[in-house]
């Protein structure tokens, strides 16, 4: 399979202390084609978004080390792969090896989508996996030069598929998207983890318009790109 543009432009990017899921593998738990594999997955995913148009881009922060890392998939664990992959209709093989390994973060994150219907395009700020240093199996925030890498790929992403809004999750994730997306609003949501899940779900529901909740938030918890 060709490779997108977009996919070959991330599988180039390289930084110390990360982990690039599509032009790295992991000697622990990837397969020999992980790598290969991931990157085809994403440009399956990107093809699809194209043709078909989204509604709306979720952006997270990074990478982490029992999800994306992993899969190649942004707020994604192995437990949900073909949960995302289907959504685009294909089926993607798991990139690593053993037992599936599930995230907290990409759990919450499915559980919402699984409930709409909207196409959602998955993404983060930074598309690799930043961890501490001789740690691999660790997450760190990404750095000032690693930011900047990812806001110009995240403009890249938004030019090719022209998102109705940005769904942010988590103040990095709404600062970073609203720096690069001119006219498309930010929406920014509380990140599940530390105790936003139950914030997190109930923003959900309320954006999409979500049945058999009812929302009571105590004050208002979106914002546009031009009032962040």
């Amino acid at each position: 399979m060709i490779l997108h543009p977009f996919v070959s432009a991330v599988a180039s990017l390289h930084f110390e202390d990360t982990f690039n899921p599509y032009s790295d593998r992991c000697l622990v738990h990837d397969h020999a084609n992980a790598p290969q594999s991931r990157a085809e997955t994403l440009s399956r995913m990107l093809v699809k978004a194209e043709a078909g148009g989204v509604d709306s881009i979720w952006v997270g922060r990074d990478l982490g080390y029992r999800g994306g890392r992993r899969t190649g998939m942004a707020l994604t664990d192995d437990v949900h792969m073909n949960c995302h992959a289907r959504r685009w209709n294909f089926v993607a093989s798991r990139p690593t090896i053993g037992e599936a390994v599930a995230e907290r973060t990409a759990a919450v994150i499915w559980g919402m989508l699984n409930r709409i219907d909207a196409d959602v395009f998955l993404w983060n700020v930074f598309p690799l996996h930043p961890h501490d240093s001789g740690a691999p199996f660790t997450n760190r925030s990404h750095n000032a030069a690693e930011r900047r890498a990812g806001e110009e790929i995240l403009g890249i992403l938004l030019d090719l598929l022209r998102p109705a809004r940005i769904v942010a999750i988590g103040n990095d994730a709404a600062v970073a998207s609203a720096r690069v997306t001119g006219q498309t609003p930010v929406l920014a949501v509380r990140h599940p983890s530390y105790g936003g899940q139950r914030q997190f779900e109930r923003q959900i529901t309320e954006l999409y318009g979500l049945k058999g909740e009812n929302i009571a938030l105590d004050a208002p918890w979106f914002a546009s790109a031009g009032s962040m």
